[in-house]
């Protein structure tokens, strides 16, 4: 039986993805109890069943896993945060709206959010910065909802900039509240 050139590299390219996620998988498996600052890639590839030199056809280094960890997790929620905050009703209703948001995150991505709360403040700079690279655009996309209400006309883009700054850490608070709470009974 012969492959054909195209399938032999779909077939290499979705292995390299499965390799790819099952280093992101154990990477948020160990960081349960460690920080990334002290994750070892050989700990990483040991619990992939790859070759430590296997990990640099995927990532540069632990830091680079780690922005892959912030993008995989905060990279999908901005259009569900955008049609949250676009809802039409009142503020209470945006808010519930949000709320339900981020208890469901937390409920289906513990491991995510505990990494993000962690790393938020942590050791390796990447990392921070990546996660406020997405913060910030969030409260970028929150500023745009927010001038587009009628209680915010006149605001000055800079007072909304702010207002969505103290709307993103009280969810990233929330979310963090939610984690501490533990399972739902």
């Amino acid at each position: 039986m012969s492959h054909t050139p195209g399938a032999t590299s779909g077939v290499r390219r979705a292995q390299k993805q499965k390799t790819r996620q099952a280093l992101l998988d154990a990477a948020l498996a160990l960081l349960e109890d460690q920080s990334l600052s002290s994750l070892g890639l050989r700990e990483v590839t040991r619990a992939v069943g790859i070759a430590p030199t296997a990990f640099y056809r995927h990532f540069r280094d632990t830091a680079d896993l780690g922005v892959a960890l912030v993008d995989e997790t905060l990279g999908s929620l901005h259009g569900p945060i955008r049609t949250t905050l676009a809802t039409t009703g009142g503020s209470e209703e945006r808010i519930a709206g949000t709320v339900e948001l981020i208890a469901a995150l937390v409920r289906d991505f513990p491991a995510h959010v505990r990494f993000l709360v962690r790393e938020r403040h942590g050791g390796v700079r990447a990392v921070r910065d990546a996660i406020g690279g997405q913060l910030d655009r969030f409260a970028s996309e929150v500023a745009d909802e927010l001038a587009r209400l009628p209680e915010s006309r006149g605001w000055r883009r800079d007072d909304l900039l702010m207002l969505a700054g103290l709307y993103v850490d009280l969810m990233v608070m929330t979310a963090s509240a939610f984690l501490a709470a533990g399972p739902a009974p």
